[in-house]
């Protein structure tokens, strides 16, 4: 009997949590019991997820930045029926099909004019690690430089790279790398100074944390890089695809790297795909003999289906003018929050660029306000932001995540598709909680109830025996 999705989404309904705890991860199923976020989503459209009791909650967090366009685009549905329909000869392996370099064509395009080639992969953190052995392949170096806070993804590779060290521990040895301050030019130009770096590898815009360089450090971080042979890699894996109101991230300081990694919002959201594009040099020096044509591959990276959710992906940019769609509702999003900045004293700074957007708060002025602070860090540091994202998600049904772990920023990556609706909803549901967190310790006995009802609310249902 052919399997058939709608009747086991009926007859598992509400099974989900015990299955991830029982059989996959089960401290994630875990966390989203504590938070009381473990809910059964059913559908979504646009920026917006439904669940099985037919609630509404508008998705700031897209996915980690993977549906740019939304969920359930219509064009890319289309655009894979059709592609599914057609029964294209896919992963034939040993041959060179139209759509990848279809895709390839419209991606080098739109990179800057030392771009000349395309990989493709499944992930960006493997696109990361085609970087990584790119790298050290063209210059013939071992070490690369990455920054402090960084995140470039799990794997062996990546993980070298990676500015969280809870991520690190216990996965050593991890091959030769040294960090340096996000931003500090003098640090960058004593890493690179040995002559022995292979790439310094960053993102424009570091996702944990939503991270600004100072302006003035990406023309003189790519002059050293030049001057030491060093290749320089964008990680515009997150940040890249209109993220922050541009194409690429990279472009907001006219750089022109030798790698760019990407991914996320490439997919459509539908079909994982990830892009390495290189210079001429850097990808002939990998590939450089007719014996070397398979040195590097991946075997699902040039798949029909991952192509197509490209190319209409970038079309619906193209149609949709998503990028500077994007740019004007950053611009206006910031102007929204920046009265919260002013009214709040635990709201110290919105920053980011576009869409890319990070809400830090910190210590108050005042003092009642900086002794509750004070005892709400001594139960958990960052406890905060936590306390930001569950009433944001239970009383007003918004998604949001803590930008990373011990630390006070919200991070918001909206779909690209939002509107002025979308932000004067947010603003005013962060307003409401914001004013609570100002007038009393109501808002921290509202996120312990929760905590302690969510741990108590969902008691394990039996996995059916199948």
């Amino acid at each position: 009997m052919a399997f058939d999705v709608a009747q086991a989404l009926r007859d598992r309904h509400g099974e989900n949590f015990e299955l991830h705890g029982q059989l996959m991860n089960p401290q994630l199923a875990r966390v989203l019991k504590t938070l009381g976020f473990d809910r059964f989503y059913v559908r979504g459209e646009g920026a917006y997820l439904y669940d099985d009791r037919g609630d509404r909650y508008l998705d700031f967090l897209s996915g980690f930045g993977v549906y740019a366009l939304g969920r359930s685009h219509p064009a890319l549905k289309q655009a894979l029926h059709q592609a599914i329909d057609l029964d294209l000869p896919n992963m034939v392996q040993m041959d060179c099909a139209l759509l990848p370099g279809l895709l390839a064509e419209q991606l080098v395009a739109r990179a800057h004019p030392g771009i000349g080639r395309a990989f493709f992969c499944n992930s960006g953190a493997e696109a990361v690690e085609t970087a990584i052995k790119f790298a050290r392949h063209a210059t013939g170096r071992a070490r690369i430089v990455y920054c402090d806070h960084a995140f470039h993804g799990l794997s062996t590779g990546a993980l070298a790279l990676n500015g969280g060290k809870e991520f690190r521990q216990g996965f050593g040895p991890l091959i030769e790398t040294t960090e340096v301050p996000f931003g500090d030019v003098d640090a960058l130009a004593r890493a690179l100074a040995p002559g022995d770096v292979a790439a310094f590898v960053t993102e424009p815009v570091q996702g944990k944390g939503v991270n600004l360089a100072p302006d003035a450090f990406w023309p003189a971080a790519q002059e050293l890089c030049r001057r030491h042979k060093t290749l320089l890699v964008m990680d515009e894996v997150q940040a890249g695809m209109g993220r922050t109101g541009a194409f690429f991230a990279h472009e907001h300081w006219g750089l022109q790297p030798d790698i760019i990694t990407m991914s996320k919002a490439l997919s459509g959201g539908y079909i994982p795909v990830g892009a390495v594009l290189a210079t001429d040099s850097v990808f002939m020096s990998v590939y450089s003999s007719i014996e070397r044509a398979m040195v590097h591959s991946s075997t699902f990276g040039r798949n029909q289906l991952a192509m197509v959710a490209g190319l209409a992906t970038l079309a619906a940019f193209d149609d949709e003018d998503i990028v500077d769609r994007a740019r004007r509702t950053g611009v206006a999003f910031e102007k929204a929050l920046q009265p919260l900045v002013e009214r709040y004293e635990m709201l110290h700074q919105v920053r980011g660029k576009g869409l890319m957007i990070g809400l830090e708060f910190g210590k108050p002025t005042s003092r009642s306000l900086r002794m509750r602070w004070s005892a709400l860090e001594a139960m958990r540091t960052a406890l905060f932001s936590q306390m930001m994202v569950v009433p944001l998600f239970h009383r007003h049904r918004i998604l949001t995540q803590v930008a990373a772990d011990n630390m006070n920023v919200v991070k918001l990556l909206p779909p690209l598709i939002i509107g002025e609706e979308e932000v004067e909803y947010f603003v005013d549901a962060l307003d409401d909680i914001l004013r609570d967190a100002h007038q009393g310790p109501g808002l921290l006995f509202e996120f312990g109830r929760t905590v302690a009802k969510s741990s108590l609310r969902r008691r394990p249902r039996p996995v059916s025996a199948r």
